[in-house]
């Protein structure tokens, strides 16, 4: 009884209102896109970004802009960031992240291309093999790596 009731005031409702509910009332998170970029000689890409604590090791990406579509957006950062385009870009995994409220897409891609810092962002970028990925590359992102190219 009590939802019939609730679902007949919802609709009953005027629309800024019950989007108003729904922004007071749900969480709200941000969206980011992240490349394992694996080339050739089966060596993953990696930046050294300023924004990292200690500007540590890291895969690219970066957020998603309202109303762009994943794979153009990590495209985009790819280019801005390290001006490097992708033969190829597929969803390896999404993940949700509790701190920072955060959905994160990682890709599995190919590099169509050399990966050269172009950004004030983006302080190196270098290819690694898989037994030899630098220390200060933090377990979270280790696990990202091994997760994508499972």
């Amino acid at each position: 009884m009590l939802q019939k009731i609730l679902g007949a005031l919802w609709r009953r409702a005027p629309k800024f209102a019950r989007r108003w509910s729904v922004r007071l009332t749900q969480p709200r998170f941000t969206v980011t896109a992240g490349a394992v970029v694996v080339d050739e000689e089966n060596r993953v890409l990696l930046l050294r970004h300023v924004f990292r604590a200690k500007e540590a090791w890291g895969i690219p990406g970066g957020f998603i802009k309202k109303g762009e579509n994943p794979e153009t957006a990590l495209r985009r950062e790819l280019r801005e960031e390290i001006g490097l385009e992708l033969e190829s870009a597929e969803v390896a995994f999404a993940q949700t992240l509790k701190r920072p409220a955060q959905v994160e897409i990682i890709f599995r891609c190919r590099p169509a291309g050399d990966a050269r810092p172009r950004s004030v962002e983006i302080k190196s970028a270098s290819w690694f093999a898989l037994d030899k990925l630098p220390p200060e590359l933090s377990k979270d992102q280790r696990r990202l790596i091994e997760r994508a190219l499972r």
